[in-house]
């Protein structure tokens, strides 16, 4: 008999003994068995399981429109209308799917408290990069400065969670949706919604940060259903009219916070959307207090201490093709000399580099932060982080910006390097150009004091408050 069916009949057939009160399987209430009780939270989690699954089922836009049809049937007035209640519901439903329509509201259980612990749950989604995580880990490590005993938690489909779980901090992963084979997104937003609902009930956090360009529904259904957790947002860029961001997801949250670029962005938000918005300095990872030493980097990495070193992250193409900009910049700089030795930062979301030279390292770390004192000069892509922490290190810079990306414009964020003279910027590379490219960069004065980080103390503490 399970713990439900025992806690509902109350005594078992065993009689009282004299003077004891009894409770389930006649033992007395303070003697309980730990597995009745275990079984009591597994059902109402599998009550609580299966209510959220009815109620998903009732938001599908098949039952939705069958619904209308069989509604229509009991209601024999309305079948007349239905040639143009039919078509119009089908529209208004697509216009929820692709997020321009706020989802209608479904009924459901009333939201459940949490306790509010001295816990914050992080989840960086998954992009093309390390943006996001990046943002998310330097948050975490932040958070414990401001205070060590607060609990950090990850949640996320990002493969990388060793990292910050070394790093003492707990985590949970989800595998992203396209790691599977033809999963619908429903199907996949379903088990982020579950899985999230259990890392929050279990840490009963007082503070969940998602940060993501688009909010997952699943994320949004299950941060919906408590109360007494702030929700953070972090996004860059602002809200601009047009997006693909459904247009009921940022309700969701308490507060958007808005990462700093170099480049002077519009400081309001083209949409309204009544929700607290927080501009703040980047969030970098870069940390001189935790990096090494020039010497001990070098040692680390096993360069030569009178070498000239200098490091390359581009990101893209492949270094055995003679025509990729990495083979041709790679081959330019040890043109340079003899004593020229190169750290390729390999990104650990991709294939593994295949290159042997003797003077050239592969470095596949996180984050590589920590050893750019061993470096005279970098060559980088103009992205968002890469320029950033160059920027805070006063590194010499050779950038290659990508022209196609869209609202983000990396060409004018390297353009500020060049204007702050520690940069040089190569739009069209080839073997000429990054060839005088690399000339300018050996030209530019050597690298000076790091530039002091602004604080994020203030804004973040008022977040927690």
């Amino acid at each position: 008999m399970t713990a439900f069916m025992r806690l509902k009949h109350g005594k078992s057939g065993k009689g009282c003994r004299s003077g004891r009160g009894m409770g389930v399987d006649g033992q007395s209430p303070d003697a309980v068995p730990a597995s009745s009780v275990d079984e009591g939270q597994l059902v109402r989690k599998q009550l609580g399981r299966h209510q959220r699954e009815i109620q998903r089922l009732r938001n599908t836009v098949s039952f939705r429109l069958g619904k209308h049809l069989t509604d229509a049937v009991r209601q024999p007035w309305r079948m007349p209308l239905l040639p143009l209640t039919f078509p119009l519901y089908a529209l208004t439903l697509g216009l929820e799917r692709v997020g321009k329509r706020a989802q209608a509201k479904t009924s459901g259980t009333d939201p459940l408290p949490l306790a509010g612990n001295n816990c914050v749950v992080l989840f960086p989604t998954n992009g093309v990069g390390f943006g996001h995580f990046t943002r998310m880990y330097a948050m975490a490590r932040q958070l414990r400065r401001l205070d060590p005993e607060t609990e950090i938690v990850f949640f996320t489909p990002m493969p990388t969670l060793h990292i910050p779980y070394s790093d003492g901090f707990a985590t949970y992963h989800m595998a992203g949706r396209y790691k599977f084979s033809d999963m619908p997104a429903s199907t996949w937003n379903g088990l982020v919604e579950e899985h999230l609902m259990m890392v929050l009930e279990t840490h009963q956090p007082k503070m969940f940060v998602f940060d993501g360009a688009f909010p997952y529904r699943g994320m949004l259904n299950a941060i919906a259903r408590f109360s007494g957790m702030k929700r953070v947002w972090v996004r860059r860029g602002m809200f601009r009219k047009g997006a693909s961001v459904p247009v009921d997801s940022i309700q969701f949250f308490d507060a958007v916070v808005h990462p700093g670029d170099a480049v002077a962005s519009p400081e309001i938000e083209a949409v309204e959307h009544g929700v607290k918005s927080l501009n703040v300095p980047p969030m970098l990872m870069f940390d001189d207090d935790q990096a090494m030493g020039r010497d001990a980097a070098r040692h680390r990495l096993g360069l030569p201490l009178d070498a000239q070193v200098w490091y390359l992250q581009l990101g893209a193409g492949q270094i055995n093709d003679i025509d990729s900009e990495i083979r041709m910049t790679v081959e330019q700089l040890l043109a340079i000399s003899a004593s020229t030795h190169i750290v390729i930062g390999e990104s650990m979301l991709g294939q593994r580099v295949e290159f042997a030279h003797p003077r050239v390292r592969v470095l596949r770390d996180y984050p590589n932060s920590m050893y750019f004192s061993a470096f005279d000069g970098a060559i980088q892509a103009g992205g968002y982080n890469s320029f950033h922490e160059m920027r805070a290190c006063r590194m010499p810079t050779l950038f290659f910006p990508n022209m196609k990306t869209g609202m983000d414009d990396q060409l004018a964020r390297c353009q500020v390097a060049v204007e702050e003279g520690w940069g040089v910027v190569v739009k069209q590379r080839n073997s000429q150009t990054i060839a005088s490219g690399i000339s300018a960069l050996q030209a530019l004065p050597a690298r000076s004091e790091v530039i002091q980080q602004p604080d994020w103390g203030d804004w973040l503490d008022n977040l927690l408050q």
